[in-house]
């Protein structure tokens, strides 16, 4: 048996070993929650690699976008022509394209026929020479028809070329003219039997006829004649808007902008190609530049106006111009020249996807649509495409462009630039707004509100 002594030297040992237990156990246990703790905030080195790489690359595409975006310009070298030119540009990144604005409404007050005076006689008249001159020559009847209290008679229309000659309606929709016009003046369809070229008394009328102009110049000759046949000549192409507006303005402007549709298959036909142009402008958002450049023009055309100042530009001008601006060469590009001529190659070097109406009309509307002897129905299905146009680009100075920049500012569509020769690498294309619209100075503008 222990004594007392032994058996409490004893317990002092267990008790001594239990405690040294108690403290590794501790010990390894606040070891593993600092080791567990350690390891929480340690990352695997290829973890961290990766992170690096990922912030590095979001960086670069930040870069990228901030460059493809912001950035104002970037330099371009054009591919060399066939005469081994070597053209550079700096093309604005962010896209000359303008979005269109919204439609204006017209706010010319519509004449009564009641306030006027009526009398038995007749105005004759024909539309020639193309869509552009339509417009006018209609205006100028029908302000003439009203002053003198005459009744109008539909006209016949007479193209550029000997043997072109159509109907009204071929063209145009004769019961919306008709009926745009009652109340101001009174229309007939056909020139009365009674009425022979012999009686007519042919009176030339200067374009944007006043009523003073028909009071002294016109009124003597109908009253004793009876009759007349209009012949518009037109001693300038100037559109710009009156300083005071007059009742003639208002009338005018109903004439211009209010009587002319075109009829139901020609509408159609310009639908078709507007929409075929848009559909190969994917890559601009259905976009497309018309650009009235005929090659015809410009061969029998000086392009130096009176002031000296350059009037026309020909196919590479216009290239290196819509490049200098920011066009890129994907861009689509309608012409009004209706078939292919080696002069306009040099755009095509510029901008493959140039078309002509020749190329993108459907087959069957070829034969009556492209009609190189009677070519009025191209001639309007250019100044129709022109007017609906994202950008239209007047190459060529002129009636044409002056009407169709009225459509376009009504419509919204202002986007009509007018070419020049850029001698730096880049321009902003707002620079070359024709000023019909950068002043406000269009007829249309006392047109529309």
């Amino acid at each position: 048996m222990l004594n007392l002594s032994q058996w409490g030297s004893s317990r002092l040992q267990r008790f001594e070993r239990d405690n040294r237990r108690r403290e590794t156990s501790s010990s390894s246990k606040l070891g593993a929650a600092v080791g567990a703790w350690i390891s929480s905030i340690m990352v695997d080195p290829r973890q961290i690699l990766a992170g690096f790489l990922t912030l590095t690359m979001f960086a670069m595409l930040a870069h990228m976008i901030k460059r493809e975006h912001f950035d104002s310009v970037s330099q371009v070298k054009l591919p060399q022509n066939k005469l081994g030119e070597q053209i550079t540009v700096s093309l604005p990144t962010d896209g000359p394209w303008i979005e269109a604005g919204p439609e204006l409404k017209p706010c010319w007050g519509k004449p009564n026929l009641e306030d006027e005076v009526q009398s038995d006689g007749y105005v004759t008249f024909s539309l020639t020479d193309g869509p552009e001159y339509h417009i006018s020559q209609i205006a100028d009847a029908v302000v003439v028809a009203r002053n003198l209290g005459a009744t109008l008679v539909l006209p016949d229309i007479r193209g550029s070329r000997l043997g072109d000659r159509r109907n009204f309606e071929d063209v145009y929709d004769a019961e919306k003219f008709v009926r745009s016009l009652d109340g101001v003046i009174k229309v007939v369809k056909n020139q009365p039997s009674e009425i022979s070229t012999k009686n007519l008394a042919v009176v030339k009328v200067p374009n944007r006829v006043t009523e003073d102009y028909t009071a002294v110049h016109i009124e003597p000759i109908f009253r004793k004649k009876g009759n007349i046949r209009l012949a518009t000549y037109f001693p300038s192409v100037n559109m710009k808007k009156a300083e005071k507006d007059s009742d003639v303005d208002s009338l005018a402007c109903l004439a211009m902008f209010g009587t002319l549709e075109l009829q139901p298959e020609v509408h159609q036909v310009v639908d078709i190609l507007v929409q075929r142009l848009r559909t190969l402008s994917r890559n601009s958002d259905g976009r497309f530049i018309a650009v009235d450049l005929r090659v015809e023009v410009l061969e029998r055309k000086g392009c130096r106006g009176s002031t000296g100042s350059k009037s026309c530009y020909n196919a590479k001008e216009t290239a290196v111009f819509l490049r200098k601006i920011g066009f890129d060469k994907d861009t689509t590009i309608y012409l009004t020249q209706s078939r292919w001529d080696s002069s306009l190659d040099a755009l095509k070097e510029f901008f493959p996807k140039t078309y002509t109406k020749e190329r993108i009309m459907p087959v069957d509307k070829k034969g009556k649509f492209l009609d190189q002897e009677a070519p009025t129905l191209e001639e309007v299905i250019d100044f129709y495409i022109c007017s609906q146009s994202d950008v239209f680009v007047s190459a060529i100075s002129g009636l044409f462009y002056a009407n169709v920049a009225g459509k376009r500012i009504a419509s919204g569509k202002t986007e009509i630039l007018i070419p020049a020769d850029i001698h730096g690498p880049s321009a902003l294309a707002g620079d070359f707004i024709s000023h019909y619209v950068t002043k406000k100075n269009h007829l249309a503008y006392s047109c529309f509100c």
